[in-house]
């Protein structure tokens, strides 16, 4: 007779693991998210900006795929971030029928101070809050949570 209650007790780990990960990654964000002024970017207007940062120029079509959002929530998002010039529409050198996306200087200019306000918050919670040790503990979870957040 083989003993399966290991196999069957690791969905029932993953799964509270999952829930655990959600719950806490989701209020870190929400409280973050929070610090932040009314009319402030928003999270998905926050990654756009930093994609393209990061990346460099996109198509919007490419831009919703990487976001996985649909293309027209990605054109809202768009709008709105050109409205306030934050990105920047130009016809692709390559295919004058495609646009590309670029993020502009006062769009770096908000990825740097949301980054900067929310990397203060933490830095004096942590800084506070938790012992030399368990930083070192959060930071060696950081390339999982990367991972994960990849993989998702």
């Amino acid at each position: 007779m083989t003993d399966t209650t290991d196999e069957s007790a690791e969905p029932a780990e993953a799964a509270g693991a999952a829930a655990a990960i959600r719950l806490a990654v989701a209020r870190i964000a929400r409280r973050l998210r929070q610090a932040h002024r009314v009319g402030d970017v928003t999270l998905s207007e926050v990654s756009v900006i930093s994609r393209l940062s990061r990346d460099g120029a996109d198509s919007p079509g490419s831009l919703a795929e990487l976001e996985r959002v649909r293309p027209q929530a990605m054109a809202s998002t768009l709008a709105a971030l050109e409205e306030r010039g934050l990105v920047t529409r130009r016809p692709d050198s390559s295919d004058g029928r495609r646009a590309v996306i670029e993020v502009t200087e006062a769009g770096r200019k908000v990825l740097i101070d949301r980054r900067s306000e929310s990397v203060q918050r933490l830095t004096e919670v942590l800084d506070e809050e938790f012992t030399p040790a368990e930083r070192q503990r959060l930071l060696a979870v950081v390339p999982l949570l990367d991972r994960l957040a990849e993989r998702l």
